[in-house]
């Protein structure tokens, strides 16, 4: 494997039309793909505008809210992405509907087309414009590894961006990479109060790229949709926390070439892995 890899984050806006939404991704992987990336992230919820801004008034209504099985329309869609442009396809994540339940889901498929791995959404958040929890049942697969002919992934999506947990568990089972697909950006019936939203979504997953030494890259939407902006701001961040590449507002394709060998350098000279005390953090594990 070379250690070298060049990332390719799409940052889009999306329609209300499904089938526009899936022809735009593969548009923008293709252009990706053309740009050299061998590694390429499409957004949260990429196929659909951000339904969870609204409430649901019982759980029998999420049958009305477009969405998929897997393997189905999308995945298939996902698949022929990946393998007509040869690059390993991080698809974002997907509204799947599996038996009675339903999940955010990330689908990581391989240069051939072939599914490689799925994750569902661990963290679920609850809040104003955010109602998530009146959609999504909470992820079952646990956090994923996923081998890649590009270095170890770990998919984890937007929300899962707030908790250390999540960043140092993938860690530890050997992820080079982590990808957040996201889908935030600022409500208009919502003040900042506390501070900067986007900086502090940024700021924080630096924090989990150096503690790790792993490389952090976060492919977020763009534009507005009724009372939400979405910021777009997609980045990649090194294993010490130095920014390679930044997006803007506006859809765009963000590339990034990163180098694993510095993160395993930086493990070993740092040595947070190898000082690690876990008899000490069994209050990480209790609910309080």
């Amino acid at each position: 494997m070379n250690n070298e890899v060049v990332l390719g984050l799409v940052q889009m806006g999306m329609a209300s039309d499904p089938r526009t939404n899936l022809r735009k991704a593969a548009a923008m992987v293709r252009e990706a793909a053309e740009g050299g990336a061998q590694v390429v992230c499409l957004p949260e919820l990429f196929a659909t505008p951000y339904f969870p801004q609204y409430q649901l008034e019982s759980a029998s209504d999420r049958e009305r809210v477009p969405h998929d099985v897997i393997p189905g329309t999308i995945t298939d869609a996902l698949s022929a992405m990946a393998r007509d442009n040869g690059v390993v396809l991080v698809g974002g994540s997907i509204y799947e509907k599996a038996g009675e339940h339903f999940f955010n889901t990330a689908l990581v498929h391989g240069k051939d087309g072939s599914m490689l791995g799925k994750y569902r959404k661990t963290h679920i958040p609850h809040d104003e414009n955010f109602y998530e929890q009146n959609y999504f049942d909470r992820g079952d697969t646990g956090f994923r590894v996923i081998d890649t002919p590009h270095g170890r992934i770990s998919p984890l999506i937007c929300f899962d961006q707030w908790f250390p947990e999540a960043a140092r568990a993938c860690a530890l089972e050997g992820a080079q990479i982590l990808f957040f697909p996201t889908a935030i950006g600022l409500s208009d019936n919502i003040e900042q109060w506390e501070g900067d939203w986007q900086q502090a979504w940024e700021n924080v997953m630096r924090g989990h790229a150096i503690a790790n030494s792993v490389v952090v890259a976060a492919t977020n939407r763009v534009g507005r949709e009724d009372s939400m902006e979405f910021w777009g701001g997609s980045f990649v961040i090194d294993a010490f926390g130095k920014t390679v590449a930044r997006a803007g507002r506006g859809e765009e394709i963000v590339l990034a070439k990163i180098d694993l060998e510095h993160g395993r350098q930086v493990r070993e000279g740092w040595g947070f892995f190898r000082n690690r005390r876990p008899e000490c953090y069994g209050r990480l594990t209790e609910r309080r």
